[in-house]
């Protein structure tokens, strides 16, 4: 697997797949919340699937 996501890119989505798990435990946004696994994993991992079906890389690793 090689890396597509990379700096900004990377820590907006776990800030955000943070926040969104956050305010779902914490009933403001209920159950839709949970969809912030999506953009955590996809930051931890550092790899999007759909960056891959679109060509798209934010990584700044040589290829």
């Amino acid at each position: 697997m090689k890396f597509n996501v990379g700096g900004i890119d990377r820590i907006l989505r776990i800030i955000v797949g943070i926040v969104l798990i956050a305010l779902s435990l914490m009933g403001t946004i209920g159950v839709w919340g949970w969809i912030g696994i999506v953009p955590l994993v996809t930051g931890l991992f550092k790899f999007c699937p759909l960056y891959s079906i679109i060509g798209m890389n934010t990584c700044p690793m040589k290829k």
